[in-house]
C-alpha cells in the first residue's frame, strides 16, 4: 500500500474526472513588483484535457501573462479536512487571440456555466461580443499535485 502523499494523489483517470466535475479554478500570474495575482475564474477543458479559460484583454492576468507566462491554478473541492479534494497546477499560459479560437473557447466555458445547455440565440449574441474583447488562456502544465483526502479513510490508522 502506498504511503503518505503518494497514498492520496488522484490516478489519471480520477484526474480527469474531478477536472471534468469542477467549473471554478484559481489563477495566479506574476504581477510587475514579483507579487502573485490571484482570480477565481470558470474554465472549461480544451482537447488535451487542460484547464482553459477567457479573460478580458484588459484585463490585470492578461498584462501579467503577456509579460510572464507562469502561471499557477488550483481547482479544489470539499469541506471537511477528511473531504478535501484538489488539484494544483504549475505551467505556461499560451493565449490565445484569434476571434474565432476565442470564440470558440469563450462557447465551451459559457456552456459548461449553462449546465452544458445550448446557449441560444441571445447566447450566442453575448458570446460574439464577448469574444471580441476577451483572450482565451490555455494552461499547459509543468507539474501538476493532486490529493484526495477521502482515500485517507482506508488507510491503517487514519480516522474515517
Amino acid at each position: 500500500m502506498a504511503a503518505g502523499r503518494d497514498a492520496v494523489r488522484l490516478t489519471e483517470e480520477e484526474l480527469a474526472g474531478f477536472l471534468a466535475d469542477q467549473m471554478k479554478v484559481q489563477v495566479a500570474t506574476i504581477g510587475l513588483d514579483g507579487t502573485p495575482h490571484l482570480a477565481t475564474l470558470f474554465y472549461a477543458l480544451d482537447e488535451a484535457g487542460h484547464i482553459a479559460f477567457w479573460t478580458y484583454a484588459s484585463s490585470q492576468k492578461i498584462t501579467n501573462l503577456r509579460r510572464d507566462a507562469r502561471v499557477s491554478a488550483l481547482v479544489e473541492d470539499g469541506t471537511d479536512y477528511f473531504e478535501l479534494r484538489g488539484v494544483s497546477i504549475r505551467g505556461t499560459a499560451r493565449l490565445v487571440e484569434e476571434y474565432d479560437e476565442v470564440r470558440v473557447l469563450g462557447a465551451r466555458v459559457m456552456r459548461r456555466m449553462a449546465g452544458g445547455a445550448d446557449l441560444g440565440e441571445l447566447g450566442d449574441q453575448v458570446l460574439d461580443a464577448q469574444a471580441r474583447k476577451r483572450v482565451g488562456v490555455v494552461i499547459e502544465p509543468e507539474r501538476i499535485a493532486s490529493w484526495d483526502h477521502r482515500k485517507m479513510a482506508s488507510l491503517p490508522g487514519q480516522a474515517g
